[in-house]
């Protein structure tokens, strides 16, 4: 594996995370995030998806309501 494939990226974190939240991966694609991307990138991309998930659901409450 080529070192750039093995740098961990806020792209490649953010697809992770995504995935991650439909829990839906390939076991291969899973082990490539799994090598390049680092566990603080995941834990901040994560919270920053669940607020933005929580304000999206909100959203659409105050909209029908």
């Amino acid at each position: 594996m080529s070192e750039m494939e093995n740098k961990p990226t806020l792209w490649r974190t953010i697809v992770a995370v995504c995935w991650a939240m439909l829990g839906v991966r390939k076991g291969k694609e899973y082990e490539k995030d799994f090598a390049s991307v680092t566990p603080l990138h995941v834990i901040a991309v994560g919270l920053v998806a669940i607020v933005v998930l929580v304000l999206a659901l909100i959203w659409i409450v105050n909209l029908v309501v």
